[in-house]
């Protein structure tokens, strides 16, 4: 807190001014005293009573009592009393009163002198709370700007900063580097567990493994609350749980964003060190940076991993279909389940044999530009292209975002594919990919299947081996469906029925129609 010294108060020229013209204006003596018995203006006692009988020798304290000692006896040396034994008591020539010099509740000197001399304590005691209040103000403003300043920084830093584990650790490093302290740490909630999860932290190794339950704890409470809070004798309250660090004094500031608490920065010390309204002040200004800056880093991983999920689903479906995956009011699930969709296999004839006419280089090419176009057909007809093996391509309709129709949009993309390879502007394409079609539709398991280094979204079933049967007996040019497709689609499309046939890895015989286009 700031202080007033009486001694550096009154040796200021203006303040010194006023007090010999106030003294002069009531026309009295004074002594001013610290309270430590120093006399800052004025005489002391020795000096009022040893005074020589010249008047012009006289001190202006000890000028106005001459005249009432005139007619006292007068020693060999022509002083009034002996310079060689001890002066009496002020007080027992003239009658003074001690008047206290206030700064608020404290004294911080005395005045000394006649009744009137009340007046220059009360002057002085303006003067000093005056001058108290004027230095609070400048040292109000002083560590406002300061503040601001800092802030102004640190949100430059943090603004540039993006990633949640760097934004975390810089806060805990200013926090630290502000306020003093040994350790500390940032913890956000997991929305999905419900509980505190480490982010960083500064001291003595943390147990990650150990996610702290909303609640518990003293920065469990703060959550709660919302409320920053001190606590200086962390041992004395209940709610502490004692860890790895030995900390004696500790702050908590909840990080609060417009959605409500996500988390809480903690400072602590292990030494005994009282923390003040500023620390808190200072530390809860620095939360509420932190905490915009961790929503935006959040925010900013979020958009990262949505850019990755688009970017590999646009690999294989629609842009509308990646929309609706990505939408998370849509029902869209990459796990494991049954559904019923419908099943195209496209392979082109005797591909084999083509490829030994070109250099592999070329029939790469020429297999990038056909696929192209066929995924292309597929995905406007909001199909998902579940592989290419070889010259292959297997697509599926109703997953994993539900699609109205499917056996009619396989239909569809199967006749717009036949079409387009004929609309390709590469000749040699034109001429030998020729392709055969199968589809087939029903209940299957969809959804990430392999190893955790590993999976693919696919489609496994029954009804997925008949639509490559289908392929696999499927002529150039020709498009071959089961009957489950043809019974919705029939009178959508004109088809040929081919009868049954046994298909390798089937029992029993499958019904098979030709689609005609």
């Amino acid at each position: 807190m700031a202080s007033i010294s009486l001694k550096k108060l009154i040796s200021k020229k203006d303040v010194l001014s006023l007090l010999k013209q106030m003294i002069e204006a009531i026309g009295t003596s004074i002594l001013i005293q610290e309270t430590n018995g120093t006399v800052l203006f004025g005489e002391s006692s020795k000096d009022v009573l040893e005074f020589n009988r010249d008047e012009s020798l006289l001190t202006p304290f000890a000028l106005p009592h001459l005249h009432s000692q005139r007619e006292l006896p007068k020693t060999n040396n022509q002083n009034l009393y002996s310079l060689t034994s001890s002066p009496p008591p002020l007080d027992s020539i003239l009658k003074f009163e001690k008047y206290p010099v206030h700064l608020n509740d404290q004294i911080i000197g005395w005045v000394i002198g006649e009744n009137n001399a009340s007046s220059v304590a009360f002057l002085l005691s303006y003067i000093a709370n005056k001058e108290l209040q004027e230095k609070m103000l400048a040292r109000e403003t002083l560590d406002k700007y300061k503040e601001i300043n800092l802030l102004y920084n640190i949100s430059g830093q943090l603004a540039a900063c993006l990633d949640l584990k760097q934004v975390a650790n810089l806060v805990i490093d200013e926090a630290t580097r502000l306020i003093k302290a040994t350790s500390g740490s940032l913890m956000l909630v997991n929305p999905e567990t419900g509980k505190f999860e480490l982010i960083a932290a500064l001291g003595q190794e943390y147990d990650p493994k150990a996610p702290i339950e909303l609640g518990k704890g003293i920065a469990g409470s703060v959550m709660l609350s919302g409320k920053a809070e001190i606590v200086n004798n962390v041992q004395s309250d209940p709610r502490f749980i004692k860890g790895k660090n030995q900390i004696h004094s500790i702050i908590c500031a909840p990080l609060q964003t417009k959605e409500g608490v996500i988390g809480v920065l903690n400072i602590s010390n292990q030494n005994s060190v009282n923390y003040s309204a500023a620390d808190l002040k200072l530390l809860t200004a620095l939360a509420s940076q932190a905490a915009s800056a961790i929503e935006n880093a959040i925010l900013h991983e979020q958009k990262l991993k949505e850019e990755r999920i688009k970017s590999n689903l646009e690999r294989y479906v629609s842009a509308k279909v990646v929309e609706a995956i990505l939408d998370a009011k849509a029902e869209v699930s990459l796990a494991p389940a049954k559904r019923d969709i419908a099943i195209l296999f496209s392979d082109i004839r005797d591909f084999t044999s083509k490829c030994e006419e070109l250099a592999p280089e070329l029939i790469v090419d020429y297999l990038n530009e056909y696929f192209t176009h066929m995924v292309d057909v597929i995905f406007s007809h909001g199909g998902t292209v579940n592989k290419f093996v070889g010259d292959m391509i297997v697509a599926m309709f109703g997953a994993p975002s539900k699609l109205v129709h499917s056996e009619q949009g396989a239909i569809k993309t199967a006749i717009d594919m036949q079409n387009r390879i004929k609309a390709i502007p590469v000749p040699w394409i034109r001429n030998n990919f020729i392709t055969g079609i199968g589809i087939s539709s029903g209940e299957v398991v969809v959804g990430n299947v392999g190893s955790p280094q590993h999976m693919d979204y696919t489609a496994i079933g029954d009804k997925v081996n008949v639509a490559s049967r289908l392929q696999s007996i499927a002529k150039g040019e020709q498009i071959l469906v089961c009957r489950s497709v043809y019974e919705v689609t029939q009178s959508l499309f004109e088809f040929k029925e081919v009868g049954t046939v046994q298909v390798k890895g089937k029992k029993n015989p499958i019904e098979v129609f030709e689609v005609i286009y």
